[in-house]
């Protein structure tokens, strides 16, 4: 009776050991699957950091070629404005003379397609 008490305990206490070992193996399966999601979501992470350095590279490159686009428009309306401004003042008093001469000084003359009444 006592071999049999004692091989039904040695069968205990092995698949305690088998529980166990089961038990820490899924534990280790667990461990390895969150260290594996967290690797995965490192990467993750740097991969999308770098794609979004290289677009901000990209888009300064082509904002940058914009805003000096913007800034040679601006001047060059800036420039046109001047010269206009300019030739606006030189010719003023000239065209003035010319529109008051013409409004001014009329002469009175019969128009060619008058007919006379004989």
């Amino acid at each position: 009776m006592t071999s049999q008490s004692q091989g039904i305990q040695q069968l205990l206490q092995a698949e305690k050991r088998a529980k166990d070992k089961l038990e820490e193996a899924k534990k280790r399966k667990g461990k390895r699957l969150k260290q594996a999601k967290e690797e995965a979501i490192a990467e993750i992470d740097h991969y999308r950091l770098q794609r979004e350095k290289e677009f901000r590279n990209k888009q300064t490159n082509v904002m940058g070629s914009q805003g000096n686009l913007s800034a040679k428009i601006e001047e060059q309306t800036t420039e046109t404005i001047r010269k206009l401004t300019s030739s606006y003042h030189k010719n003023m008093e000239s065209m003035m003379k010319k529109l008051l001469s013409m409004i001014c000084d009329i002469n009175p003359e019969v128009h060619p397609n008058f007919r006379h009444a004989v």
